[in-house]
């Protein structure tokens, strides 16, 4: 009978720890991080909003000819491989007709001129036949086989939107940059009215597992040594990329433009002041 007792008095202990343990395996972990941290060991966190121009050299390696980043997201996209997100908040999901309605050409209007109607061009099939997924006039070089003459091609969408979370670990002493969202952008030079548009959101966890599937064409090229080619996800990883920082959290959601809004060459000081700041603090914080 004691003994009876005693195991039931262990049972219950350990049903009474049980929801503790749970709770610390569970809960207070980033589910949008690839590499979480748990908030009790999180010293400092500051969210910041940075713009990768792909057309920059450094960053050319993500978008090499016929192999662009964007080009892979997209063709993720239509094969039901990786879902966009309509806001940065990563709640709620975009569908692939929006998606692909983001995608579209602006309409210029005026119908074809008395030439294209010549040669055979219709107004039905946008002036070249097929819909998206057939080849354009061009090639591979035009973009592949992910647009038509109808949608932009994915070497025209040239901007991505990385929202991340710079975090000193204190567990282990050191500063992560914890890269939460990519937002895919059309610059604004494609259209008339000088102003870009947001493509879709993407959650950086998905980007990375979708990179790891693809070893052969997630690839970022290394223009100085062909043996060191790397996977675009440890490409991120080791921060071989150039964003500056365009935004940082604050009380109105202003981007530094905003802020300093007296001329662009204060908002491109400011943006490099902030960027000096956060490898300032990360120096000072060895001081305490």
């Amino acid at each position: 009978m004691k003994n009876v007792v005693k195991s039931l008095i262990v049972l219950f202990s350990m049903l009474a720890f049980y929801p503790a343990v749970a709770q610390e395996t569970d809960n207070g972990l980033n589910p949008n991080s690839v590499y979480p941290i748990h908030e009790d060991d999180v010293l400092y966190k500051k969210r910041v909003w940075r713009r990768m121009d792909l057309k920059e050299k450094q960053n050319k390696p993500f978008f090499a000819s016929n192999n662009e980043i964007t080009k892979i997201i997209i063709e993720a996209v239509k094969a039901g491989e990786l879902y966009p997100y309509t806001t940065d908040s990563l709640n709620t999901r975009m569908t692939k007709e929006q998606f692909l309605e983001n995608m579209k050409l602006p309409d210029v209007g005026g119908g074809l001129s008395e030439e294209e109607k010549a040669l055979g061009f219709t107004e039905d099939d946008g002036g070249w036949g097929g819909g998206w997924g057939e080849e354009p006039a061009g090639g591979d070089d035009a973009g592949g086989d992910v647009a038509s003459s109808d949608y932009f091609f994915p070497n025209e969408v040239s901007i991505l939107e990385i929202m991340e979370d710079i975090i000193f670990d204190k567990k282990r002493s050191r500063l992560y940059y914890d890269i939460q969202s990519v937002k895919m952008i059309i610059p604004a030079e494609k259209f008339e009215t000088g102003l870009y548009r947001e493509v879709a959101i993407f959650r950086y966890k998905d980007l990375v597992e979708l990179f790891r599937n693809q070893p052969d064409r997630a690839v970022w090229f290394n223009p100085w040594n062909s043996q060191e080619h790397r996977n675009l996800a440890d490409a991120f990883t080791l921060r071989l990329f150039h964003a500056r920082i365009i935004k940082v959290e604050n009380p109105d959601d202003q981007y530094i433009v905003d802020i300093y809004n007296k001329s662009p060459r204060q908002g491109l000081m400011a943006s490099q002041w902030m960027e000096d700041e956060i490898v300032q603090f990360e120096h000072d914080l060895w001081e305490f």
